[in-house]
């Protein structure tokens, strides 16, 4: 199985940039559809995006289409989400999925079809 662990998180202004990594070892990682979920406080956890297994096809919460950027590295074991200007409601706790999949082809966004979670990294955002 394979373990992750979120970093990269920290306090930013709005209008800034940041990257999130997620380290993956334990299992070949190029075996794993990869997803990024976030949960504010009081709210329930919500999908960002979302990378098929060889990185070649990514879908992305509505909302945050154009500022995210979802990619993966397989040779590194690495997954990166890269957050562009970033605003006040952007502030989470941003967590990396995986699911072992066959499909090359296929993205997954619901949290229900993970099973393996990394531990998360706090993104604030002041204003």
């Amino acid at each position: 199985q394979v373990q992750l662990a979120e970093s990269g998180g920290g306090l930013v202004q709005a209008g800034d940039s940041l990257r999130l990594s997620c380290a993956a070892s334990g299992s070949p990682f190029r075996n794993y559809a990869m997803s990024w979920f976030r949960q504010a406080p009081g709210k329930a956890r919500e999908f960002v995006a979302a990378i098929t297994r060889s990185g070649g096809r990514t879908e992305y919460a509505d909302s945050l289409k154009g500022r995210f950027t979802i990619s993966r590295d397989n040779a590194k074991n690495t997954l990166h989400l890269h957050m562009d200007t970033l605003k006040p409601e952007d502030t989470a706790v941003y967590s990396c999925a995986a699911r072992r999949t066959l499909s090359s082809d296929t993205v997954f966004k619901s949290s229900s079809e993970f099973g393996t979670w990394g531990q998360g990294t706090q993104v604030t955002v002041s204003s």
